[in-house]
């Protein structure tokens, strides 16, 4: 199958936009990822699909935050500091799919189901006098809100190998917001798998290769609005760097590009010539995923135990046959800055699988 892995990789453009914030204030899922055959994981490249071409992928993140202590969310209550939770995991499934409108657009759609794990807080009990104790309020899970994407590249310079594109998703209120909590009460907005809002993004993508050797640069804007339980999430910025390196299946000689396939001058307007990869190709990635993260307001009362700012340091590696790509990347967080008294992000593990159909 002639797939230009190129935009292949592309894809992930608006792939995964809903699906990699990082921080225990952000006790949703978000942002947006590559699911394409090369490059980066997370940070998104500038290049778009072939005209006709789709990608199908599934991905998975795993998300692990520090554990608050029964003290802590005691103290907490009964100093009048309200809004402090404990979490455990939050973990995001998602289905995505993405077509090439024509060379330089690419559209699609992705879909999550979003589990959230050991949601804890401290509440005062029935007793006279009333005594504050820790509850359990127990998982939250279901599909999440529906996002569509598009990518447009507006620059494909064939002289400097340098690609840049613009993008933009709209996150629906499809997901669900009705969970309820061990002891029958609504758990709250942020632990609902969907918002409840029309939430636009909006962001550009760099692209610039050299070799076997890709950078890759975004930076994103998640205007979040009121949705459920008139709650306000807090709006969201994202930027990522990665640096990715072809090691097998692949020429030296010519540009990277994501991909391992042949194209002629003039095709998709890269002018460059690949020698067919006989194995499959594999990708070492390093990146810098960071997300700044506003205060939550319900009702217009802002949540002093929300937002902040988190950077992960990832190393990943990303495998290709054929039209079939997969991917893994850990997350070590080296800035947690969060606001109040918020469960801390341990580690975040990033994987898929996706496959391109022409």
């Amino acid at each position: 199958m002639s797939i230009s892995m190129r935009g292949f990789c592309a894809v992930g453009a608006a792939a995964c936009l809903i699906q990699s914030t990082t921080g225990a204030f952000a006790h949703h899922a978000g942002g947006l990822g590559n699911t394409g055959s090369g490059g980066p994981i997370v940070t998104i490249s500038a290049a778009t699909l072939d005209e006709g071409h789709s990608v199908a992928g599934i991905s998975v993140i795993y998300s692990d935050f520090s554990h608050l202590s029964d003290d802590t969310l005691i103290n907490a209550t009964a100093s009048g500091n309200e809004g402090v939770h404990g979490l455990s995991t939050i973990q995001s499934y998602a289905l995505t799919y993405a077509y090439g409108w024509t060379k330089d657009l690419t559209v699609g759609f992705r879909l999550p189901y979003i589990r959230r794990t050991g949601i804890r807080a401290a509440e005062e009990n029935d007793e006279s006098p009333p005594e504050i104790e820790v509850e359990d309020h127990g998982p939250s899970d279901g599909i999440g809100d529906l996002s569509l994407f598009a990518e447009y590249r507006f620059l494909n310079d064939r002289e400097t190998n340098t690609q840049a594109a613009l993008i933009v998703s709209l996150q629906t209120p499809t997901g669900k917001t009705n969970v309820l909590t061990r002891q029958g009460d609504l758990q709250d907005a942020e632990f609902q798998p969907g918002s409840g809002a029309w939430d636009p993004l909006f962001g550009l993508a760099v692209t610039h290769t050299l070799g076997p050797w890709s950078f890759d640069a975004n930076a994103l804007y998640n205007l979040v609005t009121t949705g459920t339980q008139d709650t306000d999430l807090g709006d969201q910025f994202l930027y990522n760097f990665a640096v990715s390196y072809r090691l097998t299946g692949v020429s030296s000689t010519g540009a990277m590009f994501h991909g391992a396939h042949a194209h002629e001058p003039g095709d998709d307007g890269h002018g460059h010539h690949h020698d067919a990869a006989s194995g499959p190709a594999l990708d070492l990635v390093l990146e810098l995923n960071g997300e700044w993260h506003a205060k939550q307001d319900t009702a217009g009362v802002v949540d002093e135990n929300s937002g902040g700012h988190t950077i992960f340091i990832a190393p990943g590696l990303r495998l290709s046959q054929g039209n079939v790509s997969g991917y893994a990347s850990i997350g070590i967080p080296v800035l947690a800055d969060e606001n109040g008294i918020q469960p801390e992000p341990e580690w975040r593990l990033i994987t898929g699988v996706s496959i391109a159909f022409e």
